[in-house]
């Protein structure tokens, strides 16, 4: 209190136990799991793209809304781009890559015709 009996909430008081307590368990906490990265290599890039393909054929649950949902003309604009990325390289591709691409592509066509059914 001050001279006319007021509180002076202008000083801060600091209860140092209570901090000291804060600091210990955030030191004991397991840090935050964050998931792997996985390398950036063209195999995963194409992966990436028929994980997307799958998601619109609504055979993997939507990372986002959890939801499995239908939307067959991304998946078929998808399907195309994967079919241009191969044109677009021939020649580019290692062993490894151009067999992902000519066994990954005919694979997701089939699933998009069985999701037209």
């Amino acid at each position: 209190m001050d001279q006319e009996g007021k509180t002076d909430f202008s000083e801060k008081k600091v209860d140092e136990s209570w901090k000291n307590s804060v600091q210990k368990e955030k030191q004991t906490e397991e840090p935050e799991k964050t998931p792997p990265r996985l390398e950036l290599n063209f195999s995963n890039f194409i992966n990436s793209f028929a994980i997307q393909v799958l998601i619109h054929l609504g055979q993997i649950e939507d990372p986002v809304s959890k939801k499995k949902e239908i939307n067959l003309e991304a998946a078929h604009e998808i399907i195309d781009l994967l079919a241009m990325l191969k044109e677009k390289t021939k020649g580019n591709l290692t062993r490894e890559e151009d067999a992902l691409l000519t066994h990954l592509i005919p694979d997701l066509q089939m699933r998009y015709v069985e999701a037209m059914k």
